[in-house]
């Protein structure tokens, strides 16, 4: 048994009741999600006039939408290489955005052949190279292509470039407050890519039509993610780089990977979608009959989705799979069906690739190129001053501040905003069963704790002043499973279904009548589960958050709004804010005012 599978075996058997519970749930919500891929597209026409749709839920899951501004790219080269045999290697780096540096090797055949070349955006798996770059480790394809007369870009990540920051946010740092914000590193990763489609289309020596995009592993998703974003990519081979949603969540393969592997599917697609956006292009979907993360039955699941949606078009023979022996890695056969692959779509070029592997010695850890030689930085004080990559979960997305209503303009102002909860996971029906700790009457007080809270059917102190004398029930949303640092399983599943595990508990509250009343981030569920049911006569929170960016977390939620809107939102229900002393809900009572409803809130 590999060590993934077995630390996967381990997990399952340590799973509680509560465990097994929430995954029951997830994994229905999972084959649901898949039962059916774009039903209701019956013909390429069907499929090209919901192409825009798609593409705008597309780059939206990712962070990109809208469409980022293309600043200069400010591409500078700092060193070559001109002592390998048929290519000549350029150490470079761009500004995807500024202070964003993306370090690369650009590897250019020499001698040039006659007219423009080909090009390659070779995307980079998880090698930990260190200062080197995990670009260093991919050295022989650059080459190979080089050699055969392509340019070839091969660029580092963002988490294992010679400028480090991190792909584990939520699998290991507990930065919850990504999903509020629809921060992703699969986002960054494409956005570096299109730059560098950019970057490649500015050279003299490339011809910009003929594009092409590969890379294994975390390399095969960031393919699939530029191919699926952006059409000038022309073919695509991305290398055990995706699998599907009964895998990922139904099976916990999430747990093998990081978050640069996936999107947030606020829009809860049937994951294949995302490579069908690639159609009609070529596409060769390739893997490795013993991938522990990446396995064959989720593979053929994929590959016979995008063979149904190609034959649409009448071009079914432009997508195909191959599948070497093997686990998680590059052999001879993947290389050959790859670069036999670009051949025959870049170049009208349809010869068998006989040539060996170039650029790798064939001893581990062994380079062709001493890897050091390719850093694009030689020293720490290299790096420009104005780099901002460690900084880059927090500066990658705009700022986005929801904008403020006219008086008369409040109702629509409202039920715009309630109508985008959606696509942040907030919706009725997400929910299970609402654990009722005391049971009391339908019109009478509720109070709601908190998932750490210790489930007891006494009063907690802090509620007794609001309901004290008064009938009352107390209920506790989801809670229970276990939260493991890393993988966090069941919370970075749940992303993957379009929902939070906060999300999940708002649905459980829309059950709830009556008065609600929670502490911290209990308080403001109760508020998001008011907003959807009008039947909750009011909303008590003691100690609210001021923002999501601390939490409760939904997907994106910041890019609708934030806690203080979403309270004023509730306008004119009753609201009483208790030790509520942050200036931010000034902006509440200001909503409230522009309500005609400023006597319905309470600040105490």
């Amino acid at each position: 048994m590999g060590t993934i599978a077995a630390a996967l075996f381990i997990l399952a058997a340590q799973q509680t009741p509560a465990d097994r519970a929430i995954r029951d749930f997830m994994t229905d919500r999972a084959k649901q999600l898949e039962r059916d891929f774009l039903p209701e597209v019956k013909t390429a026409a069907d499929f090209e006039k919901l192409r825009p749709t798609l593409h705008q839920q597309y780059l939206d899951m990712l962070g990109l939408w809208p469409l980022p501004e293309k600043t200069p790219l400010k591409a500078t080269i700092t060193g070559k290489l001109t002592d390998i045999p048929g290519c000549t290697i350029e150490k470079l780096h761009y500004q995807s955005k500024p202070g964003i540096y993306v370090t690369a090797s650009l590897y250019v055949p020499d001698p040039l052949p006659d007219g423009k070349c080909p090009a390659i955006l070779y995307q980079c798996g998880h090698s930990g190279m260190g200062k080197n770059g995990n670009k260093s480790a991919y050295q022989d394809h650059g080459i190979w292509f080089a050699n055969h007369g392509y340019v070839c870009l091969v660029t580092d990540t963002h988490e294992l470039g010679e400028v480090n920051t991190t792909h584990h946010g939520t699998y290991s740092f507990q930065r919850w407050w990504w999903h509020s914000a629809g921060f992703t590193p699969a986002g960054v990763e494409c956005w570096n890519a299109i730059r560098g489609i950019d970057y490649l289309q500015s050279r003299p020596e490339v011809d910009p039509d003929r594009i092409g995009a590969t890379g294994i592993s975390g390399g095969g998703a960031a393919t699939v993610w530029i191919s699926a974003a952006d059409d000038r990519v022309k073919a695509s081979a991305p290398v055990s780089g995706m699998s599907d949603l009964t895998w990922y969540v139904g099976e916990d393969g999430v747990n093998g990977h990081c978050d640069c592997m996936f999107l947030y599917n606020n829009y809860r697609w049937n994951w294949t979608t995302i490579a069908g956006l690639i159609c009609p292009r070529p596409l060769l979907f390739t893997n490795s009959d013993d991938d522990r993360i990446f396995p064959m039955p989720a593979n053929d699941r994929i590959v016979n989705r995008l063979e149904r949606l190609y034959s649409k078009f009448g071009v079914s023979d432009k997508v195909d799979a191959m599948v070497s022996v093997g686990g998680h890695a590059y052999r001879t056969d993947l290389r050959r069906a790859i670069f036999e692959f670009f051949n025959r779509t870049l170049k009208q070029d349809l010869k068998s690739v006989t040539d060996p592997d170039m650029g790798h010695t064939g001893e581990k850890g062994k380079y062709r190129i001493e890897p050091s030689r390719l850093r694009v930085f030689p020293e720490e004080k290299d790096i420009p001053a104005d780099c901002r990559n460690t900084k880059i979960d927090e500066i990658f997305l705009p700022a986005t501040k929801t904008a403020a209503p006219t008086a008369d303009g409040f109702e629509a102002w409202k039920k715009s905003l309630v109508e985008q909860l959606p696509r942040a996971g907030i919706r009725r029906g997400d929910g299970r069963a609402l654990t009722i700790l005391k049971p009391g009457g339908d019109e009478g007080w509720v109070v709601v704790l908190n998932a750490q809270d210790s489930p007891s059917d006494q009063l907690p102190e802090w509620a007794s002043p609001v309901v004290s004398g008064k009938p009352f029930s107390i209920v506790q949303p989801s809670t229970g499973w276990t939260r493991k640092n890393p993988p966090n399983t069941v919370e970075r599943s749940m992303a993957l279904l379009g929902m939070t595990a906060d999300s999940v508990r708002v649905s459980e509250l829309v059950a709830a009548n009556g008065h609600l009343v929670g502490r911290g981030e209990a308080g403001i569920l109760a508020a998001y589960a008011a907003l959807l049911r009008p039947e909750i006569k009011s909303v008590t929170i003691v100690d609210p958050p001021a923002s999501h960016q601390s939490g409760p977390h939904f997907l994106g939620i910041l890019k609708i709004c934030d806690i203080p809107e979403a309270l004023g939102a509730l306008a004119p229900r009753p609201l009483t804010l208790i030790n509520a002393k942050d200036p931010a809900f000034d902006r509440t009572a200001e909503l409230y005012r522009l309500a005609g409803a400023a006597d319905k809130l309470t600040r105490k």
